[in-house]
């Protein structure tokens, strides 16, 4: 990916999900758009603090669930810090932009021209095993409706094919 670095980006309402982050001036392809900074944890305080998070707040639509994103097999990054606006960046099924790990650092990159006042997605990536637990409401044409990796969309499109109810038949 490029090396140019913008923060040509502002926090408001979304109507993906809660906060989102937009665009505030044209944004190139390439271009690295926001570093997701936060606490250098290990994976066994990540497990802690997801669990705990879960035990603690019900899963609901208008809030941010937990802000843990892999950073190596070793560390996660909890970005729920204050100073992390790339936290308000929602999922999206058709994102504009991608994550990418780079000497130690997580940078949200932009995988096309975004235009002033669009919002910033990226596709969270989530394992397929959890995908139900997460429901996505980006709202795209393309949208597989949970909050799953790309690699894992035929899969659950082969899953949901399957549960379609199929007519009762007596021979």
């Amino acid at each position: 990916m490029g090396n140019k670095v913008a923060l040509k980006i502002r926090a408001k309402k979304s109507r993906i999900h809660g906060t989102g982050v937009f665009a505030t001036s044209e944004i190139e392809n390439g271009t690295r758009i926001i570093e997701y900074v936060g606490e250098k944890i290990s994976k066994a305080e990540s497990d802690r603090r997801y669990e705990k998070y879960e035990n603690i707040h019900p899963r609901r639509k208008d809030k941010g669930r937990v802000y843990l994103f892999t950073l190596n097999k070793r560390h996660d990054i909890d970005g729920d810090v204050p100073y992390n606006l790339a936290k308000y960046i929602n999922h999206s099924c058709e994102a504009n932009c991608e994550s990418e790990i780079f000497r130690g650092h997580i940078w949200i990159v932009a995988t096309r021209d975004i235009s002033p006042g669009e919002e910033i997605t990226y596709n969270y990536g989530y394992d397929y095993d959890c995908c139900e637990d997460h429901p996505c409401y980006c709202g795209s044409a393309k949208c597989i409706g949970f909050i799953l990796a790309k690699e894992h969309w035929p899969k659950l499109r082969r899953k949901l094919r399957n549960r379609a109810v199929k007519p009762n038949r007596k021979a």
